[in-house]
């Protein structure tokens, strides 16, 4: 089992460990010690679907976790969501690193890729800083959700409830143990609503740019540089997923309220503060995370068409999130304005971005979005009696690992629940699977004579 293991493409290894972790979820999800007395009758398939959806992070269900699984079962329902959030390879790698066991130069390249870093150098201690990351933010979260759900649901359910939301949202995944609203009954409760927003950008800020961050703020605290000085001297990396996530979030937040600030069904009865603070936490979950605070189904049409544009953009790279990334977004912006300004080049806080990086962030453009027509047009054909828009609105929630619906999941039939299962696999490992297929590519490609061809 080894030696093929060992044989498998980097790619296939990571696809290959969550296609284990969701065949062993699954099975033992499906066991009757795992669930309530009075649970309503389940199929192995929705298990399979709701396993599916943990670890690919994507929080999209049949059934509410609650009404389902007893406290053995969400626990089990952590882990996955916990291995689904960090990758099984990482958890494998820190096994061993802690054994002090040697990683081969194979494996350690396949974890380099689960965890998206540029290079073996220090890879251990990056893996540790990792775990300790997520774990000390899911755990100094976790107490601040204490303050509200200990005395909202007793000691033992507050503590675990809160644990619970804190490893769901920052690993993006949008799943609660509270019941089917998701978080609706918090929908004007900062206390909640901020800390989940913080854990699911936390968590989508991806890791290496908030190890960058701890760099330089060593070097602010201990040396003479000034707070301009040290923000230039972060990565241009960081630099673009700081810019770009403050303009999302900014942007979303606006646009959000302009367009349901009138809607009575979601915040048109609120005050201004709440209608701001509702319309914030859409956009920070619609960023791959799955958490509600109103009906989708209530939604004007379009507020929840520019929703999709924000599941499509979805977290940082190298973190729990998923979707294009936005890094995938900036350069396709960077591209446009460089066209529509006549420059011979893209360039963001001159530095110039490599031709061979903007044809990659097309190739996972083009990738993207072919699945996600190909999905579409399959659902359509399988779900005929269900709301087109809602299944559109659907496919874009199961590709980007989102997790929200317009209450189309648990309406799904057989063949509808294979593709959108399909739909999240691939979105959590399709991208990562196309950029190191182009890493991989060894053949030479002849130059031939440039074609003239008019455009437009």
């Amino acid at each position: 089992m080894t030696k093929l293991f060992q044989k498998l493409s980097i790619t296939q290894r990571i696809s290959l460990s969550f296609l284990l972790v969701i065949a062993t979820g699954s099975i033992l999800l499906s066991l009757p010690i795992f669930h309530v007395a009075d649970a309503p009758a389940t199929t192995y398939l929705d298990h399979l679907f709701t396993t599916v959806s943990m670890v690919c992070v994507t929080g999209l269900s049949v059934f509410a976790v609650a009404d389902v699984y007893n406290r053995m079962g969400q626990i089990l329902c952590l882990c996955l969501i916990q291995i689904g959030g960090l990758g099984l390879v990482s958890l494998i790698a820190l096994s061993y690193y802690t054994l002090r066991r040697k990683l081969s130069l194979s494996n350690q390249a396949t974890l380099q890729s689960a965890i998206s870093k540029d290079s073996h150098k220090g890879l251990r201690d990056y893996l540790y800083h990792v775990f300790q990351l997520t774990f000390a933010i899911e755990g100094i979260c976790a107490l601040i959700l204490m303050l509200d759900f200990i005395p909202r649901y007793g000691w033992s359910d507050g503590i675990f409830n809160s644990i619970f939301i804190a490893i769901s949202a920052f690993c993006n995944a949008g799943f609660d143990n509270l019941g089917s609203n998701s978080l609706m009954d918090f929908a004007k409760n900062p206390l909640i609503n901020l800390t989940v927003a913080f854990l699911i950008l936390a968590g989508g800020l991806g890791f290496g740019v908030w190890f960058d961050l701890r760099e330089r703020n060593k070097k602010f605290l201990s040396g003479p540089l000034s707070f301009k000085q040290a923000f230039h001297k972060i990565s241009i990396q960081t630099r673009l997923v700081l810019y770009t996530n403050a303009i999302i979030l900014s942007l979303g937040t606006l646009i959000s309220w302009i367009l349901e600030r009138t809607n009575p069904e979601t915040i048109g009865t609120y005050a201004l503060p709440d209608q701001l603070l509702v319309s914030f936490f859409q956009t920070v979950t619609m960023r791959t995370a799955g958490f509600a605070t109103i009906s989708y189904s209530a939604a004007e049409q379009g507020t929840n068409f520019f929703y999709m544009l924000q599941m499509a953009i979805g977290g940082s790279p190298g973190g729990t999130a998923g979707g294009l990334k936005v890094t995938i977004a900036a350069v396709i912006f960077l591209l446009f304005r460089a066209e529509i300004k006549g420059h011979s080049h893209v360039s963001f806080h001159y530095r110039t971005i490599s031709d061979s990086l903007i044809k990659q962030t097309l190739t996972v453009l083009i990738f993207f979005f072919t699945v996600l027509v190909t999905g579409y047009l399959l659902l359509l054909e399988t779900e005929p009696t269900l709301n087109p828009f809602g299944l559109l609105f659907e496919v874009f929630s199961a590709l980007a690992t989102v997790g929200v619906t317009m209450d189309i999941t648990p309406h799904l039939s057989i063949p509808g629940r294979f593709i959108v299962m399909a739909l999240m696999f691939i979105g959590r490992v399709g991208p990562i699977t196309v950029l190191l297929s182009l890493r991989q590519r060894t053949e030479k490609s002849i130059p031939y004579a440039k074609a003239d061809l008019i455009l437009g």
